[in-house]
């Protein structure tokens, strides 16, 4: 049974290639500064848009260098609710008397569940 299992090695041990004949993509350095004083550098595609603004170690936004900090977004509409469309239909009190018949009638027994 040993001499027919599979021998494997783990994820990125090792290479089986060189890095002969390998042609990287070209790259450039962006340089960010933080207004808490800490500079990084990144490596991106030489094709690839480069932010100007990229999160820092500290959680802080750092800015490329020669770079004007972007205006921010404006703000997105939150997503209507059932509840918000509900309120568009009916008035708080109107809701309120809706809720007591139905308490009413259940309570009465006038409303069932029905076994399906």
């Amino acid at each position: 049974m040993a001499e027919r299992s599979l021998r494997g090695m783990k994820i990125g041990a090792n290479s089986m290639e060189t890095d002969e004949g390998v042609d990287f993509a070209p790259r450039i350095r962006a340089e960010y500064h933080c207004a808490d004083g800490h500079t990084f550098t990144l490596p991106f595609s030489v094709d690839a848009e480069v932010p100007p603004v990229w999160e820092c170690k500290c959680g802080k936004e750092a800015l490329l260098r020669d770079a004007t900090k972007p205006e921010p977004k404006k703000p997105v509409k939150p997503p209507r609710t059932h509840w918000d469309m509900l309120l568009e239909r009916r008035s708080i009190p109107e809701l309120e008397a809706l809720l007591e018949e139905r308490l009413a009638l259940l309570r009465s027994g006038e409303l069932r569940r029905r076994s399906a």
